[in-house]
């Protein structure tokens, strides 16, 4: 008799709140009984993952749903000098496609000419980034690292510091963008803020798949894909006399990567031995966030996917090709970086021929994607 009455005053409660949607429903539009029941309403078309064999589905944050809208966006602003405060420069340049999203300098330049402390890391699948940046410990999100370049000042990069209401005012008046801002963010009553654009910036770059390359193409059974020498310079990558696996292995080759299904968010920082001249701040890795001497010369050890295109190398652009990488490690460091006690363990001096040296830098140039660097879908819209 009990559960007779609790079912029939459900049943009344749910005929009550029905009855409250369809009013709703009049006055302000179908989305009034999504509200009143809980489904949030539409943010757009949901973005399709098209991955690779072996790709972990990407961990995206809850506020912030990849949709084709936002990513058609962000594509554009990625690409607008608009995003800089002289309209000189976007984002997209020191992060070029044909270099899988770096700019091949030693270090960047800002658009008022200051020069960044730090070499431009690449993009290629920055959606499995942990932690964003060489060094920063605390920043995990693609959407706050988007306001560094914009707003920071220590370097100059965009230059847009105390100049948000400027940027939104370009964005506003230009038509093409009040589409976009409405499409992206259907739900927003003014969808132009600086939020909407990290955003929509985050979007656009977590569609950075790279996954296609001569190295992929042999694990997936194609074993023409490989040189011999690139096969005997992979033997020796993820073999222990080499050990390069133990910082840069994995789909990604890296030892830092999050997608949906990680349990546990490992974030690792090395000192790869690089003379201590290397460490001075503000390039002082790690140690800049804790202080402590024994985090100096520690940073996030990149994913070596299109290494080919990314010169130079390391977190300040000191190592100009891959050969010169390859004996960097053979040596167990540069300089006094090789009896350095920050220096990781796996940082150890070993012994290869010039033939093998040669090998590993076939391997590691079998991790190129051209599909990637040209894919159209990641060109500048202009």
């Amino acid at each position: 008799m009990n559960r007779l009455i609790t079912f029939s005053l459900f049943l009344l409660l749910l005929s009550q709140c029905i009855q409250l949607g369809l009013e709703k429903e009049k006055s302000s539009g179908s989305e009034g009984i999504l509200l009143l029941l809980g489904t949030s309403t539409p943010e757009g078309t949901p973005y399709t993952w098209d991955l690779p064999p072996g790709f972990p589905t990407p961990k995206i944050p809850s506020d912030n749903p990849v949709t084709v809208e936002k990513v058609e966006l962000g594509r554009f602003l990625f690409y607008d000098t608009k995003l800089s405060e002289n309209e000189t420069q976007s984002c997209g340049s020191c992060h070029k496609q044909e270099d899988a999203f770096t700019d091949g300098l030693t270090v960047s330049v800002g658009s008022t000419g200051q020069s960044h402390p730090r070499n431009a890391q690449h993009l290629s699948n920055v959606v499995y980034n942990l932690r964003q940046t060489w060094a920063n410990p605390v920043l995990k999100k693609l959407e706050d690292q988007a306001r560094v370049p914009m707003f920071g000042d220590n370097p100059v990069e965009l230059g847009m510091k105390d100049r948000e209401d400027l940027l939104l005012d370009r964005l506003t008046n230009d038509p093409d963008y009040v589409s976009k801002f409405k499409a992206a963010f259907p739900s927003d009553q003014n969808p132009f803020s600086i939020l909407n654009i990290t955003k929509a910036l985050s979007s656009f770059q977590r569609t950075f798949i790279s996954g296609n390359s001569a190295y992929d193409r042999y694990q997936a059974g194609d074993f023409s894909a490989l040189s011999a020498s690139a096969i005997r310079g992979k033997n020796l990558f993820f073999g222990e006399k080499a050990e390069c696996f133990h910082c840069h292995g994995g789909f990604n080759f890296t030892d830092t990567i999050l997608h949906v299904g990680t349990v546990f968010e490992e974030v690792t920082f090395h000192n790869n031995g690089l003379d201590s001249s290397r460490f001075v701040s503000p390039n002082g890795g790690l140690y800049e966030f804790t202080t402590k001497e024994s985090d100096r010369g520690k940073f996030r050890a990149p994913s070596l996917r299109n290494v080919e295109l990314t010169a130079p190398y390391m977190h300040d652009g000191s190592i100009p090709d891959l050969l010169s990488v390859v004996n960097h490690y053979v040596n167990g460091g540069t300089g006094d970086g090789t009896t350095n006690p920050n220096r990781d363990v796996f940082v150890r001096s070993f012994s290869l021929s010039e033939s093998e040296k040669q090998d590993l830098v076939e391997f590691l140039k079998s991790l190129t994607d051209t599909e990637f660097t040209t894919n159209p879908k990641f060109q500048d819209p202009f």
